[in-house]
């Protein structure tokens, strides 16, 4: 190939230099104290002020979901303002691990080539994953070591469970793209193992739940487990994406109904 050909021949960007060890460390950085980092921070303090309080952690309470302002239109606005800026980190990482050729990004598990089988999949570990997280909400309710969750209304506006709905899939896809697909293929690159990137992941997951309380965090952390096992094996993201959501709509939607429509099962009356 002569000097004016290999000017003229396109760099493929799937084939440049890879990052350096420093520069992926910085980024891995950057990205998680942008998103779900910085809500670690915030839920280690939050649980340091909960617990050296007076009261016990088990009469304190934490709302789930509450309403911004006392003006509808703009309650909608901060809620849909808030849902819309959770998701920039999620297009950073998009952007940072989108490839040229199909699957674009194939580098965080996601295809789109099997949807169906996909959602299947997800909606299978709801139950799995579910179930025993009630238990063990109620466990740690049962001996004072989990937070009150109270809910907010369904019908305090006709946009309620709407938002709700687009708050729980907001979760979905910032918690598993960046804990699961970012991390995993950020810390592969640097040359971890699957199962250290696993707890690891499994742990940040643990640490921004720990608000809710240890048994909470605890919970947490075996779902992060099960769900970085889960995308170790399989190479897929979308699943665990639909577990998430799915869940999420049943704390956010369905919990609340179930809160007030038997209040006594929760302390509430």
């Amino acid at each position: 190939m002569t000097d004016s050909e290999a000017l003229r021949t396109p760099v493929d960007p799937d084939r440049q230099a890879p990052p350096s060890s420093r520069r992926l460390w910085w980024e891995l950085g950057i990205v998680l104290l942008l998103s779900l980092g910085a809500s670690a921070l915030w839920s280690v303090l939050q649980f340091i002020d909960v617990s050296t309080r007076d009261r016990p952690i088990g009469e304190q309470q934490v709302a789930l979901n509450p309403s911004r302002s006392d003006r509808a239109w703009l309650d909608l606005a901060y809620q849909l303002t808030g849902i819309a800026l959770d998701l920039v980190p999620v297009a950073l990482v998009c952007w940072l691990l989108w490839r040229m050729r199909r699957p674009h990004l194939g580098a965080l598990g996601i295809d789109g080539a099997r949807p169906l089988r996909d959602t299947a999949w997800g909606t299978a570990l709801v139950l799995v994953i579910g179930v025993p997280g009630l238990a063990l909400y109620f466990a740690g309710r049962a001996m004072g070591l989990t937070v009150a969750v109270v809910p907010s209304p369904l019908d305090a506006h006709w946009f309620t469970v709407p938002v709700l709905l687009l708050s729980a899939l907001r979760a979905g896809l910032t918690e598993e793209v960046i804990v699961v697909g970012y991390l995993f293929e950020r810390l592969r690159r640097l040359g971890w193992g699957p199962w250290p990137i696993i707890l690891a992941a499994a742990a940040l997951r643990g640490v921004y739940h720990l608000y809710q309380g240890v048994p909470g965090m605890v919970g947490n952390v075996a779902m992060g487990v099960l769900f970085g096992w889960l995308y170790a094996r399989t190479g897929r993201l979308v699943p665990l994406i639909v577990a998430h959501t799915l869940i999420d709509v049943a704390v956010f939607v369905g919990y609340p109904w179930a809160y007030a429509t038997f209040p006594a099962l929760f302390g509430a009356s």
